[in-house]
């Protein structure tokens, strides 16, 4: 348990960092570093649940991985607040769009992971 925390908070930094460095040179309204950081750590999440079912990877290591780093890396509560701030600013089309991709991005991307697990096994 303790190990998770800790993965958890590892990956808090990873998202924070990611974060920090888009922004330097996205100077965009569209939420462009919250959506990667999701996109990477669904991808990742894929991978990870793909070793797990293909016994790869045993079952405290992908729960300490996705559940802990995966878990304070990603970030559905800042997508969803950065929707909720568009729609706030008018930007209809552009909180649509970006709620749309903040849904079917992620699940493309776990399931291209576990593609990626499957194939190389």
């Amino acid at each position: 348990m303790l190990l998770v925390c800790v993965c958890g908070g590892l990956g808090t930094m990873v998202r924070y960092i990611f974060d920090v460095s888009i922004r330097r040179w996205w100077h965009h309204a569209f939420p462009l570093a919250t959506l990667l950081v999701n996109v990477i750590a669904s991808f990742c999440a894929g991978m990870a649940a793909a070793g797990y079912v293909y016994h790869t990877v045993d079952q405290a290591t992908s729960l300490m991985f996705v559940a802990g780093f995966l878990g304070g890396m990603s970030t559905f509560s800042a997508a969803v607040s950065e929707m909720v701030s568009l729609a706030r600013n008018r930007r209809w089309w552009l909180a649509f769009s970006y709620a749309l991709m903040s849904m079917v991005v992620p699940l493309v991307c776990a399931a291209a992971g576990w593609g990626l697990v499957a194939v190389t096994r």
